[in-house]
């Protein structure tokens, strides 16, 4: 089944072909105010958004959603590697009570964002978490996907390996 919204582009089927991550560069000389926009702008081109508005607000619905499921160590070393905004937006959430599958997560991603469907909230989730490895590192996003159900390294722009059995 394809999906055509205006503002993205088509997405088909689990096999469509996800945003691919763009390089978020912080500078050390930089402040982290920059650091956000840096990331906003990275998801506006990533997720293909005609506005810095709209990439802003799906990058908050994201993160937010994310905040809740990411515990322990792991969510403090994630906002202490966001930019100052992003990591208040992480910081922010409650933990969730129940680790949602990666399906359950983009559903609940869907019913945050006005008029989004799955295959959109899809699009949405991948945009904002396929950079986050470019600007957390590599190591971080492997560690937060260990405490989260499989499913999600999708959503990261990884593959989702299985051990043979």
């Amino acid at each position: 089944m394809t999906t055509l919204t205006p503002d993205r582009p088509a997405v088909t089927g689990p096999d469509a072909t996800l945003p691919a991550p763009r390089p978020v560069t912080r500078p050390r000389d930089r402040g982290r105010d920059d650091g956000w926009r840096e990331l906003v702008d990275a998801v506006r081109e990533s997720g293909q958004y005609p506005t810095r508005a709209e990439a802003e607000s799906v990058t908050r619905v994201v993160l937010s959603a994310l905040g809740g499921h990411v515990v322990g160590d792991e969510r403090v070393d994630l906002a202490r590697a966001l930019p100052e905004e992003a990591a208040r937006v992480v910081a922010s959430q409650v933990p969730a009570t129940r680790v949602l599958t990666a399906a359950e997560f983009v559903d609940s991603v869907a019913r945050r964002v006005e008029g989004a469907t799955p295959a959109t909230a899809r699009w949405d989730v991948s945009s904002v978490l396929s950079v986050l490895p470019a600007l957390v590192g590599d190591e971080l996003v492997t560690r937060v996907l260990t405490h989260l159900p499989p499913g999600y390294a999708l959503l990261f722009g990884r593959a989702e390996l299985t051990p043979a059995g």
